[in-house]
């Protein structure tokens, strides 16, 4: 079991930035990528970024490239999305996830519990 927890959520007006973070424990593996999704009120749960755990290789869907930076911290266990230039429509609740990797949803087997993140006009 991997267990996800996430933080920095918050509140910040329009072009504001936040940076959300995601400690993992338990039996993690270096193959493991680490991906953050996020659901919108009554939308699916889409992808942002995710990051090779060995290579650190990242990857963005379109919403996110040029105002999200995803890194991590090995011996931490940790990633950080750094989110910038923020649109109110970034509101949505922020996954974590860990798992074999890719864009999907199904790609990933351990999930955090989420955590806001609003941005007003």
């Amino acid at each position: 079991q991997v267990q996800l927890v996430e933080s920095g959520g918050g509140s910040v007006q329009a072009g504001g930035s936040l940076r959300l973070s995601c400690a993992a424990s338990g039996r993690t593996t270096s193959s493991y990528a680490m991906g953050w999704f996020r659901q919108a009120p009554g939308k699916e749960r889409e992808f942002v970024a995710s990051i090779s755990w060995n290579a650190g290789r990242t990857y963005y869907a379109d919403s996110a490239k040029g105002r999200f930076t995803l890194s991590r911290v090995a011996f931490r266990n940790t990633v950080y999305l750094q989110m910038d230039s923020l649109k109110p429509e970034d509101t949505a609740i922020y996954y974590c996830a860990a798992g074999p990797g890719g864009s999907q949803v199904g790609g990933y087997d351990y999930w955090g519990q989420g955590t806001q993140v609003t941005v007003s006009s």
